[in-house]
């Protein structure tokens, strides 16, 4: 008898039904069809840091169909750091009742209002960088939540992750929101230290690479425990990593510091390079009360066009000479985007001789020579056609700029 109700036992585990974990499998693969072109849209955090509320996303929500950001192809009006209020008895997080009275969901239905879409924050640890609640053992609690209110693009942050490890951590949150049922763009924002560009691409849409940018165009600034790092250092730390990037999953080198304090022609360059490594365009400044020249930056469409670029190849430095980076990006239809971006403090003059310089990128196994296909030569920041590629090229360009130029067959 003994003997049969343990062989009867052993079946019943044996089945199907109950393999350990077989009623619970997850769904680790990100959503995908999002995030085919790198993501465009503003974030609080880089102006307001903590100080937000619910008048402050409305106002800039208005900025952003108002300036004409919206129609240059900025989407994503996403609220970071510190708009969380408690958790309830059940463990479901709540908003911030002072801060967004009227609640998240009636604030994503006004900015869906407006053709734009709604991104919030959370961290995977126990607490946000701020201090206020983060989701780690409430993953699929705060997905639920999120879907209920609309949101459609989530930065998870790394702070207060003690013991926990990375590529585990991200996967659990894409499998809340595979679970919840909302298609959600997931910014992975790790710092780059567990090197999420190798398991990144089917975790999340994009990953940062680097600790926080500030405003800056070459510099560091060192906090003691860590460091933020200005426009260049930044740059060059995406050295390696184009290969990662495509089409859903980007490498994400920090929001932009356009127009909150570095001079225009630090802020064109700024621009420039985010769009030449097809980095994803998350403004961080003050749409309400932005200058015309900074308007005019991050509005450039033919500049936006190279970011936005279907083929989604990032760019690559081909050379430096006194100061001067001359960088290529592949575009689609055989088009190439050319940089020429002067790191130094004085103006340096270039001369590219397309004749005698081809180019393959072995990435993208694009060609450019100029012995076989004559291209027409465009200054997409001077708005005005530069010849052709039968001669070379000539040009100055001023301290901390660039020169940009599209080229097409």
């Amino acid at each position: 008898m003994k003997k049969t109700a343990l062989l009867l036992l052993s079946l019943a585990f044996s089945l199907p039904g109950f393999s350990q974990g077989n009623n619970y499998t997850q769904n680790y693969k990100k959503y995908d069809n999002l995030a085919l072109t790198p993501p465009m849209g503003w974030n609080s955090w880089n102006k307001f840091a903590c100080n937000v509320d619910e008048k402050l996303i409305r106002e800039v929500a208005d900025a952003l169909v108002a300036t004409g950001m919206k129609d240059a192809g900025y989407t994503y009006i996403n609220i970071d750091d510190c708009w969380h209020g408690e958790r309830d008895a059940q463990g479901f997080i709540h908003e911030d009742p002072k801060r967004f009275p009227s609640g998240m969901k009636a604030l994503a239905d006004y900015i869906h209002s407006k053709g734009l879409k709604f991104g919030v924050y959370s961290d995977a640890g126990s607490q946000t960088c701020g201090g206020r609640p983060g989701s780690r053992g409430y993953e699929f609690q705060d997905a639920q939540v999120y879907a209920s209110w609309g949101v459609d693009y989530l930065k998870y942050d790394w702070c207060n992750t003690e013991g926990l490890k990375a590529e585990g951590a991200y996967k659990t949150i894409t499998a809340a929101l595979r679970k919840a049922g909302r298609p959600i763009v997931l910014s992975i924002c790790e710092w780059g230290n567990d090197k999420p560009w190798e398991w990144g691409p089917t975790v999340g849409h994009l990953w940062r690479t680097t600790g926080d940018i500030y405003n800056c165009f070459d510099c560091i600034n060192d906090h003691g425990t860590w460091k933020s790092w200005g426009v260049m250092q930044i740059l060059d730390k995406q050295d390696g990593l184009r290969q990662y990037a495509g089409p859903g999953h980007w490498n994400d080198p920090d929001m932009l510091e356009v127009g909150n304090g570095m001079p225009a022609n630090e802020d064109r360059a700024h621009f420039t390079m985010w769009s030449m490594i097809a980095a994803p365009l998350i403004t961080g400044n003050d749409l309400r009360k932005m200058s015309k020249e900074t308007t005019e930056i991050l509005t450039n469409r033919e500049v936006l066009a190279v970011n936005q670029d279907k083929l989604g190849v990032q760019g690559f430095k081909q050379s430096t000479k006194d100061s001067v980076e001359t960088w290529l990006k592949p575009l689609e239809g055989g088009k190439w985007a050319v940089t020429f971006l002067n790191r130094s403090r004085k103006p340096q003059p270039v001369r590219f001789d397309w004749q005698t310089t081809p180019i393959t990128d072995d990435l993208s196994k694009q060609e450019l020579n100029a012995t076989k296909t004559t291209y027409k030569v465009r200054n997409l920041w001077a708005k005005k056609d530069a010849g052709t590629t039968k001669k070379a090229f000539a040009a100055t360009v001023p301290a901390h700029d660039v020169v940009l130029l599209l080229l097409t067959k």
